[in-house]
């Protein structure tokens, strides 16, 4: 625990019992936990007024106070997430009738569409680490283990830490399918195709791994999603694509694949584990660019 943190532990009981909430009542994972643990901790840094005497305007000045500072507007937003949570909860649990975060009008986030790989660039990537292997000098159930890690990615649209959470026994051959622990430790079940099957397959048979963790490192030990974005870089080095990505992309490649090819929006949500369908509706444009830049380079009159 930071210096900053163990602070707002002693100082802030408020607090304390909110994050208690978050992670007992509301199953917040550790990360989010971790997140407004330090948005709670940064705004005392720069106002030490009790949360239910603050006004509107203290959190006007802290907001004017960050954007001054050249944070960006996913910070921002992020920070002022956790204090408006904060405040529905003071709200629910202690009479607090006003929530002045409510008011501060935030700085609206420039929405990009996400990156996605093309089929040929993703088949171009799932058949790097069997070219490498033959010149790296790694134990032969590696490589094997590194093409099912990204064939499951590509297969499920999974997040990194889902994946690197999965066990053996989440793996269910007869019917095709994993089970999955998503955000809020909802559990869903996702289909998976037969190459990443197959790709499971032989890792588990040559790795000789056969219950605890799905995908393990060098000491037989659950692999770190560090470790997984770390194999996913060294692979991209071998490929011709030509733009930086990350394990999330092969989550959004799999979302705009899956649209592409005539699967309805709802669907998609249930596979991603989205709790919203607004925030699967972001591939639903990717789509529509593609759709529109085909029809620019094959209609005769575009």
């Amino acid at each position: 625990m930071t210096e900053a943190a163990s602070a707002l532990n002693k100082r802030d009981p408020l607090a304390e019992e909110f994050l208690r909430y978050l992670g007992v009542e509301k199953n917040a994972s550790s990360r989010t936990l971790k997140a407004y643990r330090q948005a709670l901790t940064a705004f005392r840094a720069e106002n030490k007024t009790p949360w239910k005497k603050c006004t509107v305007d203290d959190f006007r000045d802290y907001l004017f106070a960050i954007m001054k500072r050249g944070q960006a507007r996913s910070y921002v937003r992020l920070q002022f997430s956790a204090l408006r949570t904060l405040y529905q909860f003071l709200a629910a649990r202690k009479g607090l009738r006003r929530n002045p975060v409510r008011e501060v009008q935030l700085p609206k986030i420039e929405k990009k569409l996400p990156l996605v790989l093309t089929r040929p660039q993703i088949e171009e990537l799932l058949a790097a680490p069997t070219r490498v292997a033959k010149n790296r000098a790694a134990p032969v159930w590696m490589p094997l283990r590194d093409v099912a890690i990204m064939e499951l990615f590509y297969s499920s649209g999974l997040r990194l830490s889902e994946l690197a959470a999965l066990d053996v026994a989440d793996v269910d051959l007869f019917t095709e399918s994993i089970r999955v622990l998503g955000k809020g430790r909802k559990e869903r079940v996702c289909p998976v195709g037969l190459p990443a099957l197959e790709a499971i397959s032989r890792y588990r048979a040559t790795g000789n791994v056969h219950s605890g963790p799905l995908f393990i490192n060098k000491a037989r030990r659950r692999i770190s999603t560090r470790s997984i974005w770390l194999i996913l870089k060294r692979y991209l080095r071998h490929t011709s694509i030509p733009i930086s990505i990350s394990p999330h992309k092969l989550r959004h490649s799999f979302a705009t694949h899956l649209l592409d090819r005539g699967a309805d929006l709802r669907s998609v949500q249930a596979l991603l584990g989205h709790a919203s369908l607004s925030t699967t509706q972001i591939y639903t444009h990717v789509t529509v660019e593609r759709l529109k830049k085909a029809y620019a380079d094959a209609h005769p009159r575009a």
